[in-house]
């Protein structure tokens, strides 16, 4: 029972350890997160969008129904672009976009990109690169392809991410973003995907948190009841 109750000690004093370091970072990485301004986290100041202004004609709605047809349209909306106006369609299988004149299919290529996230930047800069994203990074992780990743060389290395199917932009990401989505992870422990909480490792660490608390109690009373014993049998000899 004694060489229970060591290896039982040596072990709880080691995964105390490992979980007070957790601690530490849980407390260091909340900390981080509440000091780093959400509105720089969201992008920052971004430039004042117009509002798109009504048609004179409607003379490409007709080209755009007949190219839907039978695709179940379920909303139409009208979006202003840098240097045109487009007709937002959405249907069972997704959205599409249309130029608002001619009808014809709007495709987002990178001249489209960069036009849109220009607009969008506070100080109206071009961006330095354009690309196209192959694969989803952290920055989209909620998002799908196909998207444009536009580079700015501002003061907060901004990057704006603009959706290939609607042209809209998805997210504006800067430094003050990746620190903070640095330490999101550090808190939630998802290293890989920065995006759940019921994953096995932090449920892992909250058994060995439980475990802990249940041990450490076990042994304290162990502890003090043995310690009591002894000085109830000092008192008994001395009477």
């Amino acid at each position: 029972m004694i060489v229970k109750s060591i290896w039982l000690r040596k072990i709880h004093k080691w995964v105390g350890i490992v979980i007070g370091v957790q601690f530490l970072i849980w407390a260091i990485s909340g900390a981080a997160m509440a000091l780093i301004s959400m509105d720089e986290v969201a992008g920052g100041e971004k430039a004042v969008q117009a509002e798109p202004a009504p048609l004179p004609t409607a003379r490409g709605w007709s080209t755009i129904q007949r190219q839907l047809s039978g695709e179940g349209i379920q909303a139409v909306g009208l979006r202003a672009m840098p240097d045109s106006q487009a007709i937002e369609v959405k249907i069972s299988g997704g959205v599409k976009l249309f130029d608002a004149t001619s009808g014809l299919p709007m495709v987002i290529d990178r001249a489209k990109a960069a036009a849109v996230a220009r607009a969008t930047h506070p100080d109206g800069l071009e961006p330095t690169r354009v690309t196209p994203l192959t694969d989803l990074t952290l920055a989209v992780r909620e998002h799908e392809l196909p998207i444009w990743r536009a580079d700015f060389a501002d003061a907060k290395h901004s990057s704006y991410y603009v959706s290939g199917t609607t042209g809209a932009v998805l997210e504006r990401r800067n430094d003050s973003w990746r620190w903070w989505d640095f330490f999101w992870m550090l808190h939630n422990m998802d290293y890989a995907k920065r995006t759940s909480f019921n994953h096995p490792l932090i449920i892992m660490v909250g058994f060995a948190m439980a475990w802990l608390a249940v041990t450490g109690f076990w042994l304290l009373f162990r502890t003090m009841w043995r310690h009591d014993l002894v000085k109830l049998r000092q008192f008994a000899e001395r009477s």
